[in-house]
């Protein structure tokens, strides 16, 4: 990233940003229980020193500021935006996602997370159901898990037949180009990690109450089927690897560095630039002198236990 000129404005935001989330990550880190000591042993010694902390920040900081940019030039110009995210289970979608919500408008960029379908769903076309979340002018929409399921989870697991797993792979590049003809840019990521590194991160959420809401049967699952999972991977990358809306594969190892370079490369596929902006000038507070403010019942207020 380009060095911010020493004692300008920017240097000043970006540090005072930074001090805000340093303080973020020290609270949620000091409110997570400790795991064993023998997992963090292990897992200290399976990971060879990941990027600076106060650099990853500025980075991310930075990188943050330009997809502030990014989204004010979707909204400005009307453009719509899908970026799906894939991969293994537990490879640091979650983690990315949310570092590129984490200072945009949620009017803007959304986050689509469909749960299981529905009987009624199984019945329709299978791209039915993703349909109404597409973007509309001016929208970002980010798709935790996609109408990949297909040819992923469902085909590993027995949730599609061979036949409806083909069909799907006839469909889905031309559903795409026409997303693409509709005006609709299709960036897809696949997060790649190690078999090792996929079992040290159930152990750890395993171990840790306060995420093991993460596991669910279907990960505990993708253990068990690690190369069935590979196989649909390769096949799913050979069939849908199109000009239109090709893949890119992030490796998930190291969290940091695959947030940062996840998000860079989102930014470098849109043509973005500044776009016009009304000053804002906050305005003068009417003071009316007849106006007198109502107490209010003590009751109606949050305790202050703190």
């Amino acid at each position: 990233m380009t060095e911010l000129k020493q004692n300008s404005p920017a240097k000043d935001w970006l540090e005072a940003e930074l001090a805000d989330t340093l303080d973020e990550d020290y609270e949620l880190e000091m409110s997570e229980p400790a795991l064993s000591m023998e997992i963090a042993k292990i897992y200290k010694n399976a990971h060879p020193p990941s990027i600076d902390r106060i650099q990853y920040f500025r980075e991310l900081i930075t990188l943050q500021s330009e997809l502030i940019k990014l989204q004010s030039w979707v909204a400005y110009h009307k453009k719509k935006l899908v970026v799906i995210f894939e991969g293994r289970d537990s490879a640091g979608k979650g983690g990315v996602i949310k570092r590129i919500t984490q200072r945009l408008n949620p009017r803007i960029c959304r986050v689509v997370a469909l749960p299981a379908p529905t009987e009624r769903e199984k019945s329709q076309w299978y791209f039915q159901r993703y349909v109404p979340h597409l973007p509309a002018g001016g929208e970002i929409v980010l798709f935790d898990r996609s109408w990949y399921n297909r040819s992923g989870v469902e085909r590993v697991m027995g949730f599609a037949q061979p036949d409806q797993v083909e069909e799907f792979f006839r469909d889905v590049p031309e559903f795409e180009r026409m997303l693409v003809r509709s005006g609709i840019t299709v960036v897809k990521y696949w997060f790649s990690i190690t078999d090792e590194e996929q079992q040290m991160r159930f152990l750890m959420r395993i171990h840790d109450p306060m995420k093991q809401w993460k596991l669910s049967p279907m990960d505990l699952q993708s253990r068990v089927r690690w190369e069935q999972y590979t196989k649909a991977k390769e096949e799913t990358f050979v069939r849908t690897n199109i000009p239109e809306a090709p893949w890119f594969i992030v490796e998930g190892n190291d969290k940091k560095r695959a947030r940062l370079n996840c998000i860079d490369h989102l930014l470098q596929q849109m043509p973005y630039e500044e776009v016009p902006h009304e000053e804002i000038t906050l305005p003068e507070r009417v003071f009316n002198p007849e106006y007198e403010r109502q107490t209010l019942p003590r009751e109606l207020y949050v305790p202050e236990k703190y």
